[in-house]
């Protein structure tokens, strides 16, 4: 017996990274998985290689792209189970002053807006039919710390901390739960530690990472398991940080001499 054997759980942003070890692990444990994919060839490795998976090639920014997903996941028996992964940090570096509105826009349409809406239609679905559901939003460290250069996307993530915690509240007497993962230093396609970091520098990793290796797309893939299934029974409105514990450290660092310091000399 899977821990989701039996239901059908929506995943967004399923081609690769977090969302591919997410969709992988609930495929394991007797999901029907509904992996949402905006890329074709990423939809076409999807296809021949996670079984009972739908794919959907979708845009979950428009309406027409999570209407799709919804549609598929309705021909399934309709979702116990949504998973809101797709996000990105956005365009160049640069300082906030000098940014474009056009960007905050987009930044918002790929970090919060979909979430809303996907978040909706789920709980409309999950009340019309008197069913439970487990909602899994993905968010970051950066919403829980100051990241510069990044702080309209920053925002939109620690919005997706409130948006959670609320949501958790109101739908908790329908029996619909809601929290969320907030990752870091994780290999994904957006950040490929493996290729950024020189050989020369790998033995930095246990001063940057306290458990001492980057995150796997299959650790995410374990946290999300949990929060989805009957495991988390009596959890809500919580963010879970799967980082390694670098949120934990909080900016301290150990030291060559064995001891600790918040002021690193080559940070």
């Amino acid at each position: 017996m899977g821990l989701l054997d039996g239901r059908v759980a929506i995943v967004t942003g399923a081609g690769a990274g977090i969302g591919r070890g997410i969709a992988a692990r609930f495929v394991e444990e007797g999901a029907a998985v509904v992996a949402v994919e905006i890329d074709d060839d990423r939809c076409a490795a999807l296809r021949s290689s996670l079984d009972a998976a739908m794919v959907v090639h979708a845009d979950v920014r428009t309406l027409s792209g999570v209407d799709a997903v919804f549609v598929a996941a309705e021909e399934m028996g309709g979702a116990d189970v949504l998973v809101n992964n797709v996000g990105h940090y956005g365009g160049g570096r640069g300082p906030f002053h000098t940014q474009p509105e056009a960007e905050w826009t987009e930044l918002h349409a790929i970090n919060f807006e979909h979430v809303m809406r996907c978040s909706q239609r789920f709980i409309s679905g999950a009340i019309a039919a008197d069913r439970p559901g487990s909602i899994v939003n993905v968010s970051t460290i950066e919403a829980f710390r100051g990241i510069p250069t990044r702080a309209v996307y920053s925002a939109y993530k620690a919005a997706i901390t409130g948006f959670t915690k609320s949501l958790a509240v109101e739908y908790a007497h329908a029996g619909i739960r809601v929290n969320a993962i907030a990752p870091d230093v994780t290999e994904t396609a957006q950040v490929p530690y493996s290729k950024w970091i020189k050989p020369q520098d790998e033995a930095m990793i246990p001063t940057w990472v306290p458990l001492g290796r980057f995150g796997q797309p299959d650790d995410l893939g374990g946290v999300a398991l949990f929060l989805a299934s009957d495991l988390s029974a009596f959890v809500t409105g919580t963010t879970v940080h799967a980082d390694g514990g670098t949120f934990a450290a909080g900016g301290w660092f150990p030291t060559a001499e064995g001891g600790w310091t918040n002021r690193p000399r080559n940070p």
